[in-house]
């Protein structure tokens, strides 16, 4: 499969990057959880790719719409890899290929990262919601827009995430009313219009890199939604320094209830793990929900 997509690209991106675009060498990648991933060397440069046989069509050409409007936004600080051709499955699987982004340290990364997300969201609109629907991880991410934060996350976040477990995983009539009754009370646990701001949407410790040329974010969800949504993986699953913290609100001080909020808001990723995986993600998901009825 490898081969016929390199075969492809040399056909492909001869208009993009001039005549004699020629890969000299492909070399594996470790680290991804879904993907295949791999460093090419090639006579135009080292670009990285990712592809995959087995996941939805459009999955990459959703996370090159994710890339650009996050590159196109995301100012000084951050690193986003520019995007070079993303293609849907077809005859052959579908890919994305990136700009290579090199490993290494230069001073005050972790205040840097800190300081380029809370750029990132200080880039405001008025709705929630994204161009296209795209995925977090392999599940289907509902970004229909919405003027409402509260509609928006009731429906789009939490429901589509019950509809999708619904159909798939087991759900008690008693788990269901519990997170209907959760829904009913979202007007008092979160605000309806805190501004709608770009998000890369899964950004846990493995979707950010510290390169040579300052910190990267990399696989991206996003959409433009309550900026406490990014903080919540954020503070899922660790990895953020408290450097990192300690910049952002300095650059962009979150308001009062924050830390109550982003326990709520996690709760949609705590969905997501359990319609991916199951296990005890589905008891954790509703002593979240329970705690906020």
């Amino acid at each position: 499969m490898i081969d016929n997509i390199i075969n492809y690209l040399e056909e492909e991106l001869v208009e993009t990057l001039g005549s004699g675009f020629q890969v000299q060498r492909k070399e594996a990648v470790g680290g991804g959880c879904i993907s295949h991933t791999y460093r090419l060397y090639t006579t135009k440069g080292v670009f990285f790719l990712k592809w995959n046989y087995s996941c939805a069509d459009d999955l990459f050409v959703r996370e090159a719409e994710c890339l650009t409007e996050l590159r196109k936004l995301a100012g000084t600080q951050l690193v986003v890899p520019e995007v070079i051709l993303a293609q849907e499955a077809g005859e052959m699987s579908g890919f994305i290929l990136m700009e290579n982004l090199e490993s290494g340290r230069v001073s005050n990364q972790d205040e840097k990262l800190g300081r380029g997300l809370a750029h990132l969201h200080r880039v405001q609109q008025k709705d929630y919601g994204f161009g296209n629907d795209n995925y977090c991880g392999a599940t289907p991410q509902l970004n229909n827009w919405n003027e409402s934060w509260i509609d928006f996350f009731a429906e789009n976040r939490l429901g589509w995430m019950i509809r999708l477990i619904r159909n798939n995983r087991d759900l008690s009539g008693a788990e269901l009313t519990v997170y209907e009754d959760l829904i009913d009370r979202l007007p008092q646990l979160i605000p309806d219009n805190p501004g709608a701001s770009l998000i890369h949407g899964d950004l846990w410790s493995g979707n950010y890199l510290y390169t040579s040329n300052g910190p990267a974010i990399i696989d991206p969800a996003s959409y433009y939604a309550h900026r406490e949504m990014e903080l919540s993986i954020m503070q899922m699953f660790g990895g953020f320094s408290p450097k990192c913290w300690a910049a952002y609100q300095e650059a962009f001080p979150l308001n009062d209830g924050w830390e109550e909020r982003v326990q709520l808001y996690q709760l949609y990723h705590i969905l997501n793990h359990y319609y991916l995986f199951g296990g005890s993600y589905g008891q954790q998901a509703l002593s979240v929900a329970k705690r906020f009825i």
